[in-house]
């Protein structure tokens, strides 16, 4: 697409979100058993295709690609929507295709492309994304899977190992799911346990390059979430400072105020400009990407850090409520720092 399709495209799935997803909608879904909205997925998927994006014409997707996707990521970013578009749509999606199974991918991913099937992947240790939790011998899978982004719902699991991506049906009597506890009560988390599941390989061969490019690929999407959600935490603030009056006048026109605001600008900018970089250079697969991603990841995360915790500090005492969405946003961008691993040392330059 060029830059005005993809500005259509964005007003377009805005419009839908707007409609669909506000506040109100997105509070609703926080209690329910799914944790979001099915007829929302179901809009984004028939209206707007959004699960077929990056999905390859001949397993029934669009073929449009992964900047797309990472649009439409952003986009559900500003709502905070819990609904399986990074965890399924992307990231489920992708490590099926890394893994070079055409037959896998003819069998699991029309499903994604048509929002009837989510894919959950199951990867991090209980420390995080740097260790396997799940381990394969004699072709079945030992461990538990931590911080599994839908991992409750998900139609079909795919386990990441040291040895390669696995196929699980998660209503199998060797799994144990568990509804994990999180501090972003917008997002939904599970624990799976396997105990000698049986497991189908996606793919043969060496997994390394694969794996990685899926964390490249996370990471990128996690960017463009934070960048979304910290948008609309500025333009919240904006509008507040333009309505609230203290002293006579609205606050919006203290120069300290002013001062704070022009820095939460910069410092989103700045984020967008990483997270675009980014996902430009995952998209073409990049010689760059791993270092752009790297950037990408760890400017997006302390940018919507600084600007939720400041949208919190400009609201005042009203943003410490539960009534206001702002807490929700300072969550999230603490829950996302950590999402998929943190980068931990520089990228060496070949």
């Amino acid at each position: 697409m060029s830059t005005s399709e993809h500005q259509e495209f964005i007003a377009s799935v805005r419009a839908l979100l707007t409609k669909h997803a506000g506040s109100a909608a997105v509070r609703a879904a926080m209690d329910t058993e799914l944790g979001y909205d099915p007829a929302l997925w179901r809009l984004l998927s028939e209206q707007i295709g959004v699960g077929a994006l990056a999905i390859p014409e001949e397993y029934g997707g669009f073929g449009a690609g992964l900047v797309e996707s990472l649009l439409v990521v952003g986009e559900v970013g500003r709502t905070l929507a819990g609904v399986p578009m990074l965890g399924s749509a992307v990231v489920g999606a992708q490590a099926v295709l890394l893994s070079d199974d055409a037959e896998a991918c003819a069998r699991l991913l029309p499903g994604v492309a048509e929002g009837a099937r989510t894919i959950a992947v199951c990867w991090a240790d209980e420390g995080g994304w740097d260790e396997y939790g799940v381990r394969e011998a004699d072709g079945a899978l030992t461990g538990t899977a931590h911080y599994v982004l839908d991992g409750m719902s998900a139609d079909t699991l795919v386990a990441v190992t040291p040895t390669g991506f696995f196929e699980v049906e998660p209503t199998s009597a060797d799994i144990t799911l568990r509804s994990a506890p999180t501090m972003d009560p917008t997002r939904r988390l599970a624990e799976i346990a396997f105990t000698a599941a049986p497991a189908h390989r996606l793919g043969s061969g060496d997994p390394t390059a694969a794996i990685a490019r899926l964390r490249e690929i996370a990471w990128a999407a996690v960017a463009a979430e934070q960048v979304g959600a910290a948008e609309r935490c500025l333009e919240m603030t904006v509008q507040y400072a333009k309505s609230r009056v203290q002293f006579g006048r609205v606050i919006g026109s203290f120069q300290a105020l002013k001062h704070r605001m022009a820095d939460m600008y910069v410092l989103l900018e700045s984020a967008r400009s990483a997270s675009v970089a980014a996902t430009a250079a995952v998209a073409t697969n990049s010689p760059s990407a791993a270092e752009d991603v790297w950037a990408a990841r760890g400017h997006c995360s302390e940018a919507f850090s600084a600007i939720a915790a400041e949208t919190i500090q400009l609201h005042g005492g009203i943003a410490i409520t539960w009534e206001h969405d702002a807490h929700l946003f300072f969550k999230r961008a603490h829950g996302d720092a950590q999402l998929f691993g943190t980068p931990r040392r520089p990228i060496q330059s070949a």
